[in-house]
């Protein structure tokens, strides 16, 4: 079988390629169903971009390198096509935007936009060759293998997270078979763990949330926090583990619209006989009170703490360290960070400098956005900006 354009993963990227390929694209995908992170994404609503989408809220080894498709094919872009569907949808926070019914919409929209592509789904990429005029592909669907010759391939497999939707490092392998370069790969946007020492005292506030700025590494992100039986997780800390690496400490600031230390003072000429982990537990959860009571050294009542002792209290509420010895891993990372080498591909096409016709966009390039829709923007804009290039 002939054709223009083979597209592996029917996923964000995969189908918004194929929305604009043109003419005889395929696209194969070992999944049951098309786009199933989409389905699963956002709480089953899908953030589907951020209004606030720029080459800054992206992490990559060469941080210049996203900045063409992005301008090109921009968050307002794809709002637009969202906008021209009828899909209703909302901004949740931070310039979020979410489907206000189901993340099915966007599938839907993507599937309608790529309906002249023919779409494979529990379908098996066995073999890729190179050929004078492209790439011979081998593929396998119940117990069927078919030959495809195709001018263009491209790499649209994603990363390794989220292994139990069928994730898997298939896109890096086709790209190590070509001899490009992949960079090393972790997980991003996932929960951090921590030694037995921290964890015994963490387990009892499994549960507890609060805000929190949290900083790692010259980032700093102020959302919510969330402590769990395994250690830290919520918004604040899933954006800081994009910047964590082993051995790096974190460093939070609880409640940082509060002033909680100037706050104890009112309270201390008031109530100076109320216990100091009572006091400090009318601004944060009362575990979690204790918990910073004990790490500030402190004790007795409210009367009893002088302003050193409140210094020292501030300077554990503002700048508690903590340091993970590691994440949840890939199992419920929300995105992989690293992956096929930005220098090895042209920023404006997605195409690979060294094997003419080959492709790799979304997830599977060294390409990580923030938490909050910035990944699927980088879906949209990666798979357009290889899309537009096949189609000429």
């Amino acid at each position: 079988m002939q054709i223009n354009t083979l597209i592996i993963g029917a996923g964000a990227a995969g189908l918004m390629c194929a929305a604009h390929s043109g003419p005889k694209t395929m696209v194969v995908d070992h999944a049951k169903a098309a786009g199933e992170k989409i389905r699963i994404s956002g709480g089953g609503k899908c953030n589907f971009t951020n209004m606030y989408a720029e080459p800054q809220n992206f992490l990559s080894a060469n941080p210049h390198f996203c900045k063409s498709a992005l301008s090109r094919y921009t968050q307002w872009d794809f709002i637009e096509m969202v906008a021209a569907a009828g899909i209703p949808y909302h901004e949740k926070t931070l310039g979020q935007l979410f489907c206000d019914t189901s993340a099915k919409d966007i599938i839907k929209l993507l599937k309608t936009e790529a309906r002249g592509a023919d779409i494979r789904l529990n379908t098996s990429v066995e073999h890729i060759a190179k050929t004078e005029n492209g790439f011979d592909v081998a593929l396998m669907h119940e117990g069927k293998l078919t030959s495809v010759s195709t001018a263009n391939l491209v790499v649209a497999t994603g990363g390794k997270s989220i292994p139990k939707m069928g994730a898997t490092d298939f896109g890096y392998r086709i790209a190590r078979q070509f001899d490009i370069d992949v960079l090393p790969t972790r997980a991003g946007l996932v929960p951090l763990t921590f030694g037995q020492d921290i964890m015994e005292a963490l387990k009892p506030m499994a549960g507890v949330s609060l805000n929190a700025r949290v900083s790692c590494n010259g980032a700093a992100f102020e959302e919510g926090l969330l402590i769990t039986h395994r250690g830290l997780s919520g918004p604040s800390i899933l954006q800081a583990s994009s910047y964590w690496h082993e051995k790096d400490s974190l460093f939070l600031h609880l409640e940082p619209a509060l002033d909680i230390v100037q706050a104890l003072k009112d309270q201390r000429q008031q109530a100076g006989r109320m216990a100091v982990h009572t006091a400090l537990g009318a601004h944060l959860p009362s575990k979690l009170a204790n918990y910073i009571i004990e790490i500030a050294g402190l004790s007795g009542n409210l009367a009893d703490q002088s302003d050193n002792d409140l210094a020292q209290l501030e300077a554990v509420l503002t700048e508690l360290e903590m340091r993970p010895t590691g994440s949840e891993g890939y199992r419920t990372a929300e995105v992989t960070l690293g992956g096929v080498n930005t220098d090895a591909l042209n920023s404006k096409t997605l195409e690979s400098r060294s094997v003419p016709g080959l492709y790799f966009i979304g997830e599977v390039v060294d390409v990580t956005g923030w938490l909050g829709g910035y990944n699927f923007q980088w879906a949209w804009s990666s798979g357009w900006a290889a899309g537009t290039a096949i189609a000429g």
